[in-house]
C-alpha cells in the first residue's frame, strides 16, 4: 500500500491529478488501462463534485478496467481548484478505485469508511501535516481497519 501513497504531488488541475491516480493504478497492477481509470474518475466528477471540505477530495471510479479495489492517496504540493463544497482548493486526495462487479459492496463500504474518517478534525490536520508516505500510511491504516 505504500506505493499507493505519494506526497508533494505536483499538478495544475484536477485532470493532472486524475492522470497521476491512473498512472499509480497501472504501475501497481490495479488496472491495465490508465485512460479508462481517468475516464472513470472524470465521469464520476460530472455527476457531482468529490471535493469535500477543508482541502480534501474523495474521487472514485467504478470500471471494468479496474482489476482489484484500491485506495490511492495523494498529498498535493499546492492546492488546486476542485469545485469543493466549501470552495477551498484541494490539497489532499483519497481516491477509491473499484472493479465494476464490486460497485455496490466494496465501493460503498470504502466510501463510508473514508467519509467517516475525514469527519474527524484532528485526523484531517494530522494527514495534512504528515510529510512522508509512511506516516500517512500509518494514520490511514489505523483508521480504516
Amino acid at each position: 500500500m505504500l506505493s499507493n501513497i505519494m506526497v508533494e504531488v505536483t499538478g495544475e488541475s484536477q485532470a493532472d491529478i486524475f492522470q497521476a491516480i491512473g498512472k499509480i493504478a497501472v504501475e501497481n497492477g490495479y488496472s491495465k488501462d490508465q485512460r479508462a481509470v481517468v475516464e472513470g474518475l472524470q465521469q464520476r466528477e460530472v455527476e457531482s463534485t468529490t471535493g469535500m471540505m477543508d482541502g480534501f477530495a474523495i474521487p472514485h471510479a467504478q470500471s471494468s478496467a479496474i482489476i482489484a479495489p484500491a485506495i490511492v492517496i495523494l498529498s498535493l504540493a499546492k492546492g488546486i481548484e476542485w469545485q469543493s463544497l466549501d470552495g477551498q482548493p484541494i490539497t489532499f486526495v483519497v481516491s477509491l478505485l473499484i472493479p465494476e462487479g464490486e460497485a455496490g459492496t466494496t465501493h460503498l463500504q470504502l466510501l463510508s469508511k473514508v467519509a467517516r474518517m475525514l469527519m474527524k478534525e484532528e485526523l484531517k490536520q494530522q494527514l495534512k501535516a504528515d510529510t512522508t508516505t509512511q506516516a500517512i500510511f500509518e494514520v490511514i491504516t489505523q483508521h480504516l481497519n
